[in-house]
């Protein structure tokens, strides 16, 4: 038998290599859609088969993706059928009997309409009311007085809840409504909670307030994948008053009491029926989390408005059949016919996005995108800076934003359409993360919006091709090789 063993052991390992190897390929080719990453994994296969194979077994294989789907079963399926369309006109008509079209915006793209009617998961609100709330010293007041003022229900989570001044004073907050009654939820994401220390979990528990953390567990088995997470910003008021946008609950928010480190963002207040689709995005997690379904008029009020926004929520994430945000964005950016105005805290768009704004600049469009000279996150903005002479070359206008850090997120098109919210351009929010974001109609919002957008830039120094190609040539390859791992970013 060891003689045996001895004689063909060299052939049984080879057998398993190329049989290996073959099986790998074929994966590659079958479930690989881009070519170029389907090519470079083939290649590494077959030129290293074992250490390809390895690689490609941990890295290559969509687990994110998978997982997802196992744990969101109930929200995988295709884009809503064509026969579906509910398009917001421009004007109302005698086939709009909800009023929806005479609220939206003059000029509206009824083609970009009917495109998000497909994708999004939610069908377009009237009569919303949508105010933005500048920097931590507007929007966390107004958030705690809604919390104060809550009589039956609060649903409550963020990315990052930090165990500060302010974490400290939302507890309170929201200990008071467990103490009167109130039927509160708080989720904080198991990666997000890490930004603090002490974890603002020990407060929840010590204030005996219902709480849970989005995809977390001790034991690594049970928590493999660090990138899928939950970016998600929401704060609902007996199912009537929402708050969402990009804010984390920090005392870096809170300018005037000069943190260290000052974050300034913009958050929205929400009141009408989109308010809805804010409480069943939460609904939804807490329902994954902790297996309890939030149901009832407590959670779920009728609602009206008066308000002048069309608007819908739109989540996303990687349980998704389509990249759902990414596809928006890219189908806003072909829509545009005047201006295109971006604010981003991180850019790393990808081949189409990058291509669909150097479209839009060569018809005369005018193209402006806000970045923070100075992010918390300097791999990201090296990674940035490699590819904007692409952009600017052909007529994008790209503006650093003075410190401090700017991570507000605005995308408006022709003074008519907004989509605001938590997801950032970058592979991580346009694909990994769970997102919520709000596509918004109405002139005087996008106009109010439009306002915020021109006093960052009337601060903001404008690059140009000059400061790009001065770059001495370290750092030029040190932004190449930070942009090699954009995809991860």
């Amino acid at each position: 038998m060891i003689e045996l063993f001895q004689q063909y052991w060299a052939l049984g390992v080879t057998s398993f290599v190329v049989a290996l190897t073959v099986v790998l390929s074929a994966s590659v080719i079958l479930y690989k859609r881009n070519e170029r990453a389907a090519i470079a994994w083939v290649g590494l296969i077959l030129l290293s088969p074992i250490i390809g194979s390895i690689a490609y077994l941990l890295l290559g294989i969509n687990r994110i993706r998978r997982r997802a789907v196992r744990v969101r079963p109930h929200a995988v399926g295709q884009p809503a059928s064509p026969t579906n369309f509910q398009t917001a006109p421009c004007r109302a008509s005698s086939d709009d009997p909800e009023g929806v079209g005479s609220q939206s915006a003059v000029g509206l793209h009824r083609g970009l309409t009917r495109l998000t009617d497909v994708l999004a998961s939610n069908r377009l609100t009237a009569a919303n009311t949508i105010t933005p709330l500048l920097k931590g010293d507007a929007a966390y007041p107004e958030m705690v007085q809604a919390i104060d003022d809550a009589e039956r229900s609060i649903c409550f989570e963020s990315y990052i809840f930090k165990y500060d001044d302010v974490g400290r004073e939302f507890v309170a907050a929201l200990e008071r409504a467990v103490a009167r009654g109130v039927e509160v939820r708080v989720l904080v994401d198991g990666v997000g909670q890490i930004y603090s220390w002490p974890p603002i979990v020990r407060a929840l528990r010590a204030a005996e307030i219902p709480h849970a953390r989005f995809m977390y567990s001790l034991w690594p088995w049970r928590m493999p994948y660090l990138n899928l997470r939950n970016h998600q910003k929401i704060l609902v008021i007996d199912g009537k008053v929402g708050f969402t946008g990009g804010m984390n609950i920090s005392a870096a928010n809170r300018t005037t009491s000069q943190p260290r480190r000052i974050v300034r963002d913009v958050h929205f207040k929400v009141e009408g029926p989109l308010v809805a689709h804010l409480t069943e995005a939460f609904a939804d997690d807490w329902h994954i989390t902790t297996k309890e379904s939030l149901v009832g008029e407590s959670w779920f009020p009728p609602l009206t408005g008066n308000g002048d926004v069309v608007a819908r929520g739109i989540p996303s994430g990687p349980h998704e059949s389509v990249e759902r945000v990414r596809w928006i964005i890219a189908a806003a950016v072909s829509e545009a016919r005047q201006s295109l105005r971006i604010m981003t805290p991180y850019f790393l768009p990808d081949e189409t996005l990058a291509a669909g704004l150097r479209l839009a600049a060569l018809r005369g469009v005018d193209v402006d995108i806000i970045l923070p000279k100075k992010t918390n996150l300097a791999f990201v903005t090296w990674a940035a800076m490699a590819r904007l002479d692409e952009l600017i070359g052909v007529g994008c206008r790209i503006w650093l934003g003075p410190p401090p850090f700017n991570h507000s997120k605005l995308m408006l098109v022709d003074d008519c359409w907004a989509l605001v919210g938590s997801s950032n351009w970058d592979p991580r929010s346009l694909i990994l993360n769970f997102e919520f974001n709000v596509e918004c109609q109405g002139t005087d919002l996008v106009k109010r919006l439009g306002g915020i957008f021109e006093a960052e830039l009337s601060q903001a120094r404008r690059l140009t091709l000059a400061d790009l190609n001065n770059r001495n040539l370290v750092v030029k390859l040190r932004d190449g090789v930070a942009r090699l791992f954009s995809p991860y970013l």
